[in-house]
């Protein structure tokens, strides 16, 4: 009896760190930073700064619960290992495989923003084209879609270095204006901050789709968990030079408009059309668009291969030793969201549905780890990490449910 084709392991730690950058770079600060600012105004690197704050406890959890279980379809394992209910763990996967299709979609439409700047091009027709591409290079390889998400990363960081060296200059003007950034007690402000924090959370979920190709890395128990915190680290001093630059530079009304934030930045600080700075955009969001793809199609891989969802789903293609059965499905359901929800709608959902995830993720670590407090080759982190990580993520999603 032929055994079933595995997934290819060829991704290396840099590989690995490209991807989870391409993926939380394209998913937030080329389509949000405006949204943010809409609601926290001139305080809107302070939301980011919550926002990293709450991403940071869960990043540490994930990047011990992946050196224990180096499996695709990581977040269902987890909350199995931890919490022993089939049935909710199974609710969790197919939730984490609607929050990367809901995310995909989100950035989708952040796509036609910046495409309208190029071409006109009828939504429907950009988003669907887009949406069949993205499946094609998805199914033709891991290591291959992989190299091309950390080219266009690279690509993706050239854009935030072109803003910063064309608005950088208002950084110099900090000194004088730093009681501005600085936000009073007052409880209507903080209220504005925490609702762009909710938006800016968007910005940096990605970070978890890194354990769902677990199973594609080389030395997973140590490269995984090294490119999680290597890749947030990177993007949390990015985000905090972006956002500091853009309110400094654009009125927070102004870009909260924007259908293409940083575009409007480079134009004001330049006083040039955009176009460079666009086709970038451009790419950065397909970038974020493909990797949750990638990763949508892992969970239902990983969930049919635990016996949870049906055999055609864990269906490897011999050729390209990639699910591919399960990358179009995720792609439908991408294409259906893109074309029926508005952006904001899309991120506020993604950031309520992660929020969710990863307070049963930093429960059931703290479960496994009463358990098993010293895992075997496994570097644990303290208990008060899930701990913490559970406080934020539901005390951020309590209060958009019970203040929005």
């Amino acid at each position: 009896m032929n055994q079933p084709t595995q997934l290819k392991r060829g991704l290396s730690l840099w590989l690995l760190v490209f991807y989870g950058l391409g993926n939380i770079l394209g998913a937030g600060i080329y389509v949000l930073v405006g949204k943010v600012a809409g609601s926290a105004g001139l305080f809107a690197p302070v939301a980011f700064l919550v926002a990293s704050l709450v991403a940071a406890f869960t990043a540490l959890s994930y990047a011990e619960l992946v050196a224990r279980y180096p499996l695709s379809a990581g977040e269902a394992v987890y909350v199995q290992k931890g919490l022993g209910l089939p049935a909710l763990s199974v609710l969790v996967g197919l939730l984490i495989v609607l929050m990367g299709a809901v995310s995909a979609a989100t950035i989708a439409n952040g796509f036609v923003g910046y495409l309208d700047i190029l071409i006109e091009v009828p939504d429907a027709i950009a988003i669907t084209l887009l949406v069949i591409v993205l499946a094609a290079i998805a199914i033709w390889g891991i290591v291959e879609s992989v190299r091309i998400a950390a080219l266009v990363t690279v690509i993706e960081l050239l854009g935030l270095g072109l803003v910063l060296a064309v608005a950088g200059d208002s950084l110099f003007s900090i000194p004088e204006r730093l009681p501005e950034l600085i936000p009073p007690t007052d409880p209507v402000i903080w209220q504005g901050i925490l609702f762009g924090a909710f938006l800016a959370f968007y910005a940096f979920i990605g970070f978890e789709d890194m354990v769902n190709v677990a199973e594609e890395v080389r030395n997973p128990a140590r490269n995984v968990p090294l490119a999680i915190l290597i890749a947030l680290g990177v993007t949390t001093l990015l985000y905090a030079a972006i956002s500091l630059t853009a309110v400094l530079t654009v009125a927070p009304q102004q870009l909260a408009a924007s259908d293409a934030p940083l575009a409007t930045v480079y134009q004001q600080a330049s006083g040039s059309k955009p176009v460079t700075l666009s086709i970038i955009s451009i790419f950065a969001v397909v970038n974020g668009a493909l990797i949750q793809i990638i990763m949508g199609s892992r969970i239902l891989y990983g969930m049919s291969r635990q016996g949870w969802l049906p055999t055609p789903f864990g269906h490897v293609w011999r050729k390209t030793q990639t699910p591919a059965t399960a990358t179009i499905a995720t792609a439908g359901v991408v294409l259906v969201l893109a074309l029926w929800l508005p952006l904001v709608t899309l991120a506020k959902s993604t950031s309520f549905l992660v929020l969710f995830i990863f307070s049963l993720i930093n429960l059931s670590l703290l479960r496994i780890k009463w358990r098993e407090p010293h895992p075997q080759g496994v570097r644990p982190v303290p208990q008060w990490v899930p701990a913490g990580g559970i406080v934020a993520s539901l005390g951020l999603l309590l209060f958009q449910v019970f203040a929005g």
